[in-house]
């Protein structure tokens, strides 16, 4: 049911000193209104692939559903941009909390500032899994060598769940935090375990992509690109090792270097 990521757009290429006519591929951009019970609850844009998987994980992450099994129905019409989701029990779409400011304390430590559907579902990981240099370094060389979308039209974010041996679940799209929405929704549509798991990733490590981190419930994030200030204090507080700027044979760890061996 997914439409086509890319599109051909005709350009004029200025190369070797003269200007030219020839077909570029772009990346596609789609808006996709999510109704929950038959109330919109939100319209995402974003890469026209894994939708389903994308609606289940954003679902999770703002707290409507914990399981596959609190979905009755989940149908999608990508020609008209909708996905209606049924759930077994009434829930509250009512907005009463949903992207409302929240300020609170993570564990008496940093004042940050979250929605408060995010103090809801980000977990605080304690797990104990290590990975070595060499994983990251490896991990980001192989996501780099499955990114086709991005060679072809430099638009899109990619992101992978992994061992820390090799990728297993890798998904793209135009927006950094729908990559990871994707990963989340697959993991629970499969009832895949998230123990012992890394995320890899493309793109900057912002406070968003933190959170979206601990909603999954992944203690590790390797990232080709910059953190923010937020998100490692986020990190730090949450349990999440960030390692960031992975390029060649180096990188930065940022929070809880302690699972670096």
């Amino acid at each position: 049911m997914d439409k086509s990521v890319t599109a051909a757009w005709t350009i004029v290429k200025y190369e070797g000193g003269r200007l030219q006519e020839r077909e570029d591929e772009v990346a596609s951009e789609f808006p996709l209104t999510i109704r929950v019970d038959g109330e919109e609850f939100a319209t995402i844009v974003c890469s026209p692939s894994d939708l389903e998987n994308m609606v289940v994980g954003f679902l999770a992450s703002e707290g409507m559903i914990r399981s596959m099994e609190e979905i009755r129905k989940l149908s999608l019409d990508p020609d008209r941009g909708y996905a209606d989701v049924e759930l077994t029990a009434a829930q509250n779409t009512g907005k009463d909390w949903y992207n409302k400011r929240f300020i609170g304390s993570c564990c008496g430590k940093s004042r940050q500032f979250y929605f408060h559907n995010d103090a809801r579902t980000a977990k605080t990981i304690t797990s104990r899994m290590t990975i070595t240099a060499e994983q990251c370094l490896e991990l980001m060389r192989e996501l780099q060598q499955c990114s086709s979308d991005f060679r072809n039209t430099g638009g899109v974010h990619n992101a992978a769940l992994a061992s820390t041996e090799e990728l297993q679940i890798v998904r793209s799209d135009i927006g950094r935090h729908n990559a990871l929405d994707k990963i989340y929704g697959h993991c629970l549509q499969h009832r895949i375990p998230l123990k012992g798991k890394v995320l890899v990733f493309s793109g900057r490590v912002s406070s968003e992509v933190l959170l979206k981190t601990a909603k999954i419930g992944v203690g590790i994030v390797l990232s080709k690109s910059a953190p923010t200030q937020l998100a490692l204090q986020l990190a730090h507080d949450l349990g999440i090792t960030v390692v960031g700027f992975i390029r060649g044979d180096s990188f930065n760890v940022y929070t809880h270097h302690e699972r670096l061996s």
